[in-house]
């Protein structure tokens, strides 16, 4: 109730107004300019309710000032739905009958699709569920980099390119935010590991930094306009990163301008002083871990509370940064809830769950098809045997903050019974995992071999075996909180995948996880699919995928090395993963994830951009525009792509750079451009892509500059980072 008060000050304090012929005050008129606007809210506000401003008042709420009509601003996690309502002071859920939302593809999956147009529309499905449940900022879209595979909050990210990453994450804003709803780019910066997210502190050179870890960052706040960015938990340089003097003052909010506010993760504040000083905005979740626990009623004891106030009074910190962060918090106000022309939203629809499976049908990635295993046409097998207890796991719940209730969730095995029928799809777990938890490992109540040897009785006559595996959202897995322990596949699926083989060949694995895992049984699979956490959705899209109803066009957003050690990160040992508890070094520098598999010529297993289809593209020959750029020139690039196969289907093309004698070491190749593109059977398409100049830039940390130097430079058309079709050479000076 007294919510809904709040959202209805604004319009009642102007009617109060108008009818005793008061003016309406500057800050309640929609009609001035919302700089105006701030000004004169700022300008009404005491020190007390300013500083009142800038810290929570529960769990997921900042107070407002109710005095002069200034709405609380209610958040909610993301970025794959709406979370369910949590309590006031506690992080038990509130037990609301009414937030059972759609659970939308996990990012990973999005980054998959390659397919930003599918991205603005998650983003605005994701802004009407939160304008609905009168959420103002929604805690998403997440960029960090997929550095290593053991990162258990990887699913949450859009990959390791740092392009991809940008060209997807803008109009995720873009569509968020249309609503009315903030989006939340996080988190800033270099949390790339769960394990001692909380102290670690990352070194890393100036080069790395600004090509890797921040161009995404950099897109969804100079492309994006995005008017909220979190912090995150780890240090850099020795300073938490969510007060952070070089990150926030001088990047983001000096060499980038932003101008919407930087909030803490959830008790990733420090210091009182540095949180003045630099750059914090709004401090949330102090003194609790983000997941299980917290101080109760702590909120006038925050950093930025009356530890705050008292140092403004005592003069030993000035009013001015202070009234920073409440003009921000104040653009935010008329961005959001003081917008009263913004839509109302819509909740749970079926328009929603169609956009759910359309992303999780384009992000589901064909890895292996031998002899066609795939598609499995309806009425060609009679006994379909289904094992493996991702199948049937919900797998919206766990993960962390993460976490949905959702309205429906599809299995995969319902999916699969819906679609060939239920006669004749048989299952068995196979394996058993436990419960899903976020901070602690449960074993399962079930009992190994039990499961193993029912699941291999049922795969005996079969006449074809899909096995639904990989990892699941909890403890130590994909899960907030807690690194991966170990690049196998957990609770016996390699042994069970390998005994399913002797026994019946015609096996499929079906691997659902946000990171790469080991294969140790890939050459003697027929056939295997790379699935995700696709949300409500999900076993009508695994279906519709595997019948062929759909052909699928995902690529792999990340690479999947042959073993752990092949990865950049980790082959130079614990100091640059995952440190020594106190700090880490990130020694693969800029190369990271291809860039290191192609530089270093350690080929990965599956390569990324990496992903097939039930029918088969032909590249003609890449040609240009011209020979010779200037650095102020568009480069326009063209082929022939043709479906020269039976199916409709898509092609996620690549563009990737080379410079040929750089004064700087320089990967490989770099993704610069890509497009997906449909094609009817038979048909064929000139496909153009343009790159700026501008683009084949490197960072020279020591000029502290983008620099395009006059060389020659080599573009390369492919279906992968491993596979290139065709290249050209061309000069810029």
């Amino acid at each position: 109730m007294k919510k809904l008060i709040l959202y209805g000050l604004i319009g009642l304090f102007a009617l109060q107004m108008k009818a005793q012929n008061i003016p309406i005050p500057l800050y309640l008129d929609d009609s001035k300019p919302i700089e105006v606007r701030v000004e004169d809210a700022l300008s009404r506000l005491t020190l007390e309710e300013k500083i009142a401003m800038i810290h929570a008042q529960s769990k997921f709420s900042t107070p407002g000032v109710p005095r002069l009509g200034i709405p609380e601003i209610w958040m909610s996690d993301g970025p794959h739905g709406v979370r369910m309502e949590i309590d006031w002071d506690t992080w038990n859920h509130a037990g609301w009958t009414n937030d059972s939302c759609t659970a939308f593809p996990a990012l990973t999956c999005l980054a998959a699709t390659f397919n930003p147009e599918l991205s603005m529309k998650y983003g605005n499905a994701v802004g009407e569920e939160a304008r609905f449940r009168k959420k103002d900022i929604i805690l998403g879209p997440g960029v960090n980099i997929y550095r290593t595979p053991m990162n258990g909050r990887n699913f949450e990210y859009m990959g390791e390119d740092p392009y991809l990453a940008s060209k997807m994450v803008v109009p995720y804003i873009k569509g968020v935010q249309q609503n009315g709803v903030s989006a939340c780019l996080k988190h800033f910066a270099l949390n790339n590991q769960e394990l001692w997210r909380g102290h670690i502190d990352v070194e890393i050179s100036d080069r790395a930094l600004y090509e890797i870890y921040l161009p995404a960052f950099k897109a969804g706040v100079m492309a994006g306009g995005v008017w909220t960015v979190m912090g995150s938990y780890n240090k850099y340089r020795g300073q938490y990163c969510s007060h952070h003097e070089r990150l926030i003052d001088q990047i983001l909010k000096g060499e980038w301008k932003y101008d919407g506010i930087v909030v803490t993760d959830w008790g990733s504040a420090h210091d009182t002083r540095e949180a003045a000083l630099y750059g914090l905005d709004v401090e949330m979740g102090t003194w609790t871990n983000g997941l299980t626990w917290g101080e109760s009623f702590a909120y006038d004891n925050y950093y930025l509370s009356k530890p705050y106030l008292k140092m403004i009074e005592k003069g030993e910190l000035p009013i001015s940064t202070l009234d920073d962060k409440v003009r921000r918090v104040l653009r935010l106000n008329f961005r959001t809830n003081m917008d009263r022309k913004r839509p109302f939203g819509s909740f749970a629809t079926q328009e929603h769950a169609e956009i759910s499976r359309k992303i999780a049908e384009e992000g589901i990635v064909l890895m292996k098809n031998t002899n066609n295993f795939f598609p499995i046409v309806k009425d060609r097998y009679k006994k379909i045997v289904v094992i493996g207890e991702n199948a049937t796991r919900s797998l919206t719940v766990g993960g962390g903050s993460s976490e949905l209730k959702v309205k429906k969730e599809v299995s995969p095995l319902e999916g699969l019974k819906a679609k060939y029928g239920a006669d004749k799809v048989f299952y068995t777990m196979g394996y058993g995992s436990g419960p899903s938890v976020y901070d602690n490992f449960i074993p399962s109540p079930y009992n190994t071999d039990s499961l193993k040897r029912e699941a291999l009785a049922l795969a005996k006559d079969a006449d074809v075996v899909l096995f639904i595996g990989g990892l699941n959202k909890s403890f130590q897995q994909d899960c907030e909180g807690a690194d991966r322990i170990s690049y196998d596949l957990p609770f016996g699926q390699n042994e069970l995948i390998a005994d399913l083989l002797k026994i019946n060949k015609n096996t499929g694995v079906i691997l659902i996880s946000g990171n790469a895992v080991a294969m140790p049984w890939l050459d003697k699979v027929p056939a295997l699919i790379q699935s995700w956490y696709l949300g409500s959705e999900a076993g009508n899209a695994t279906a519709n995928v595997i019948s062929g109803d759909v052909n699928p066009s995902g690529k792999l957003p990340f690479s999947i090395p042959r073993k752990l050690e092949d990865n950049g990160a980790i082959s130079f040992g614990a100091i640059s993963y995952p440190g020594d508890s106190i700090r880490q070094v990130y020694k693969e520098d800029i190369l990271v994830g291809y860039r290191w598999h192609d530089t270093k010529k350690i080929p990965a297993l599956f390569p990324f951009g990496y992903g097939l289809s039930y029918t088969t593209f032909d590249y003609g020959k890449i040609t240009t525009d011209k020979k010779e750029y200037s650095k102020d020139d568009i480069i326009k690039v063209s082929f022939t792509l043709s479906n020269n196969g039976g199916i409709d289907g898509a092609e996620s093309v690549q563009l990737y750079a080379s410079q040929n004698k750089p004064s700087l070491v320089r990967p490989a190749k770099e993704l610069k451009a890509f497009k997906k593109v449909y094609l009817k059977s038979g048909e064929s398409k000139t496909v153009e892509l343009t790159l700026p100049v501008r683009d084949l830039a490197f960072f020279d940390d020591k000029a502290h500059s983008w620099v395009v130097e006059s060389d020659k430079f080599t573009l390369h058309c492919g279906t992968s980072s491993a596979d290139i079709k065709s290249s050209i050479v061309l000069e810029v000076k």
